[in-house]
């Protein structure tokens, strides 16, 4: 009965999922049918664009990182670093490897950067399916949320280089700040996390959360109005600046429980609207060749550290989860913003970078679906009897009172008698 039950639950969870893919889908080719009738070029670069695809990040991060068990990130708080700094470095230099040595062009070395990351917006919309254990769940966020402080450093010191290979002079606009911008990025990052941190414990000591709240052994939480107040202006000021770490690290405990609806149905017109701005690009024109290969090394070089690095890291995952953290890589506004800003130094970079993140999710829940059926034939393997128990029955033993072998009862005695 409970196996029953659980079956149930499972088939009505599955149809989310497909909804979600098919509003993804009508999402980006209505922005491709945008991209096709005007120019939306003339957007990038103005500060309603920078804010708008700034708040949608931040919208993600902060839902990526306020679904994460925190029992979960502190038992494996060293696979979390190890992904998010090792794995992140792995990944870009396996992409980058692949894309200069297939086409011999030393400025495709950015490209690995750009799509290194794993997609906190996509995996918070997506990973709500039931495949993964919350464990697993918790890793996969945080390793969305916050590889993107290493992606940056790794553009500061690759983009140099591979500015300088392919013939120019002097160093890109992206690394203009260098370090020292870097550095003061970090340090603005700290100073808005702090204030939002000292505004949410003044908020509930000024206006407590419900008597019912209180009563609970967690630490004060304003009450709801102020709540969503203090996290709506985090999040502009984050999109405003881009201060994503901030956002990221704030998720881990600006929390309650009124959030979880709301901010679930953000992060899902959040990701819509996301690849709808996905068309817009993909309509001004995309290189096939090299974002079918962009994607897909992706795609192989995430299974390639989750199989070498999670093992050394992570202990007492099992296969399931090992194989779904394998599969999990995605990409979507994160790799596209990122190809916007090298677009300046290396042109072309966001016609590549299009088909690549189509790629990558495409592979990604093909995998899945692959992987769900499979383990749907392997279990329904596993619970049929075999052949030769079904075929022989047991001869009757001495006392026994039915032909099959089993005991007689009292009515059968009886009868017999």
């Amino acid at each position: 009965m409970e196996r029953s039950r659980r079956d149930r639950g499972r088939r009505r969870r599955l149809p989310a999922v497909p909804a979600v893919l098919l509003g993804a889908l009508g999402a980006l080719i209505l922005g491709t049918s945008i991209g096709l009738a005007t120019d939306p070029t003339r957007l990038v670069g103005t500060t309603g664009y920078v804010v708008a695809t700034g708040l949608l990040l931040a919208v993600g991060l902060y839902g990526s990182t306020y679904g994460i068990d925190l029992a979960d990130l502190r038992r494996d708080l060293r696979g979390v670093v190890a992904a998010v700094t090792l794995g992140v470095v792995l990944k870009a230099a396996m992409i980058s490897g692949v894309m200069v040595w297939a086409f011999d062009r030393p400025e495709y070395l950015v490209l690995g950067i750009v799509v290194a990351q794993i997609d906190p917006l996509s995996v918070t919309a997506l990973s709500k399916d039931g495949h993964m254990s919350q464990r697993a769940r918790s890793l996969l966020t945080a390793w969305a949320s916050f590889d993107d402080p290493m992606t940056v450093l790794l553009t500061l010191y690759v983009a140099g280089y591979a500015y300088t290979a392919a013939g120019h002079s002097g160093a890109p606009s992206v690394v203009g700040g260098g370090a020292q911008g870097y550095a003061l990025g970090l340090a603005l990052n700290a100073l808005l996390l702090g204030g939002a941190l000292l505004a949410w414990w003044a908020g509930g000591r000024v206006w407590p959360a419900r008597e019912a709240e209180r009563q609970l052994a967690r630490p004060r939480r304003p009450a709801t109005p102020l709540a969503v107040l203090l996290v709506v202006v985090m999040l502009v000021l984050a999109a405003a600046n881009m201060l994503m770490l901030a956002v990221a690290v704030a998720g881990l405990f600006l929390r309650t429980q009124a959030f979880a609806r709301p901010l679930a149905r953000a992060v899902t017109s959040a990701f819509l609207l996301a690849t709808a701005l996905l068309g817009l690009f993909v309509a001004q024109g995309v290189s096939i060749k090299p974002g079918l290969l962009l994607g897909s090394s992706a795609f192989l070089a995430q299974a390639v550290v989750a199989v070498l690095l999670m093992p050394l890291f992570v202990r007492g995952l099992s296969g399931r989860d090992r194989v779904l953290l394998g599969i999990g890589q995605q990409n979507g506004l994160t790799a596209v913003l990122l190809a916007l800003t090298l677009e300046r130094d290396f042109p072309k970079t966001v016609g590549i970078v299009a088909p690549a993140v189509v790629t990558v999710n495409l592979l990604h829940y093909g995998a899945q679906i692959a992987f769900d059926c499979w383990s749907r034939h392997r279990a329904g393997k596993s619970r049929q009897p075999a052949a030769g128990q079904q075929r022989l029955p047991r001869h009757p033993a001495p006392g026994d009172g039915t032909p099959g072998g089993a005991p007689a009862t009292a009515d059968g005695l009886r009868s017999s008698a």
